[in-house]
């Protein structure tokens, strides 16, 4: 028994290498919300995380006097489930555009309809993905390994959650983009699969991803 365990752990090993996700969304993972993705490149944002983004070589931030944030969609829409209600899901929309508009409000002056000198950003949410949590290291040794596997079967490892985010900011009077950008973060993690996700779960990412925004530079 003693070699087939081994290469059980063995395995277990190359799949905890690759099973860690990437920090930015990959190209299958794209939601179709933005109309060109070709031209995204990865940078580094203001807080110094990893996000895929395309700024119009022209763009100027100082051009715009007024700012408008549309109220995030779900785009493909998220059927609801037992895990994450329609309630949490408009709340993290709803939150999303709260968070961008306080922290954008020093940049521009708000408004609810286009004017001729505003910056219209439209985000996205694609996708809140709940799975389970990859093994750590110390979960490698044989004996762990197969209480590891157990508690997996049962439901009761942690999950992680992760959302992915699309966002556009487009020039009102011409209707031209000039921003766009595809973001992944990683929400708190919940504690089983019966654990339901709740809207601060995602707090800390979204707040992030509005300072992000706030101190954004071309």
């Amino acid at each position: 028994m003693v070699k087939p365990l081994f290469g059980f752990a063995l395995a277990a090993i190359v799949m905890l290498g690759s099973g860690c996700s990437s920090k930015v969304t990959q190209p299958e993972q794209y939601s179709g919300f933005l109309r060109d993705y070709s031209q995204l490149e990865e940078k580094m944002s203001a807080s110094g995380q990893p996000v895929l983004r395309w700024t119009a070589p022209d763009f100027d931030p100082k051009r715009y006097g007024t700012l408008l944030v549309e109220k995030p969609v779900f785009h493909p829409a998220q059927v609801p489930s037992d895990q994450m209600s329609q309630q949490t899901m408009d709340q993290i929309a709803t939150y999303m555009r709260l968070a961008l508009q306080r922290e954008l409000i020093g940049k521009a002056r708000l408004v609810g309809t286009p004017e001729a000198d505003t910056l219209i950003v439209r985000p996205s949410i694609s996708a809140v993905a709940i799975s389970t949590e990859h093994l750590k290291a110390y979960e490698v040794i044989p004996i762990a390994l197969l209480a590891a596997a157990t508690t997996t079967a049962v439901g009761t490892r942690d999950q992680e959650v992760a959302i992915y985010a699309e966002v556009e900011a487009v020039d009102a009077a011409s209707g031209k983009p000039v921003v766009r950008a595809v973001r992944k973060g990683q929400g708190l993690s919940l504690e089983n699969r019966k654990t339901p996700l709740v809207l601060d779960d995602l707090k800390p990412v979204l707040d992030d991803w509005a300072r992000d925004a706030r101190n954004f530079r071309p």
